[in-house]
């Protein structure tokens, strides 16, 4: 069992609203992956004295809890619950009604001694690769499919956020974990495992340098740190915007690689 993880804040001066974790139960039973990646709100928009970094931090930890104590909830339930608890945690001073209340994508893999379950909700990936080594990218491109207009301005986008016909975060709502991409693949099946942010996605979605099955070959070569790096390379040299577009030049990035 190989592991590895690393998350870098895209700026010095914010808060990394990333959160990524990997753990081995005592049991040496199976074992979970978590990345969240916080939806960064525009300034002074959110509702909540608590931010968003507090949100994914109490998101995740309650993903990990849920995840190895109780085995008989779905991926889906245990986000469910996750997400009710972290609401419940907010407390009656956030308003939790708001759009832009603290949220995150989720991706999640948990495995045990036969199955992997997986579920992705927004635009971060997780990587299969199986016993052959064909990778498969496991995505929720509700994201994508939405028209550029409806992305242009954040009014526009919050208009879909969190709505039928729109795109779907992990909020302040349980009832949104019915909308994650979820599935089962035999162990056996299953010969490595890879969670990114969109941040350190870009090395294939924002700047094409390969695709994800060579993604996941720098992964397990140099290590998620370097694949960072890698990233953060390709935004400085981007000098006229020629990828990044009206994109910020560095984002929140994290990545995690497991092989089983």
């Amino acid at each position: 069992m190989r592991i590895e993880l690393a998350s870098t804040p895209g700026t010095p001066e914010r808060p990394n609203e990333d959160w990524a974790g990997a753990v081995l139960p005592a049991s040496g039973r199976g074992g979970l992956l978590v990345l969240l990646d916080g939806v960064t709100p525009p300034a002074g928009a959110d509702g909540c004295v608590h931010g968003v970094p507090w949100f994914t931090a109490r998101l995740g930890g309650s993903l990990v809890e849920l995840s190895g104590s109780r085995e008989d909830m779905s991926l889906r339930e245990v986000l469910a619950e996750a997400i009710r608890l972290t609401a419940e945690a907010h407390g009656s001073i956030c308003d939790l009604s708001h759009v832009r209340t603290p949220q995150a994508t989720v991706v999640m893999a948990r495995w045990s001694a036969g199955t992997v379950d997986h579920l992705v909700l927004s635009d971060s990936v997780l990587l299969v690769e199986d016993a052959s080594g064909a990778v498969r990218a496991v995505l929720d491109d509700r994201l994508d499919r939405l028209p550029r207009e409806v992305l242009a301005t954040e009014a526009t986008a919050d208009a879909a956020r969190n709505r039928e016909g729109g795109f779907f975060t992990a909020a302040a709502d349980p009832a949104v974990a019915a909308r994650a991409v979820t599935g089962r693949t035999p162990l056996a099946e299953v010969r490595a495992l890879a969670a990114l942010s969109d941040g350190a996605g870009r090395w294939v979605e924002v700047f094409r340098e390969g695709d994800w099955a060579e993604c996941l070959a720098v992964l397990r070569k140099e290590g998620p740190e370097a694949l960072i790096g890698r990233v953060r390379a390709l935004e400085d040299a981007d000098t006229d915007r020629a990828f990044l577009r009206n994109s910020k030049t560095h984002d929140d990035a994290s990545a995690v690689l497991v092989e089983l």
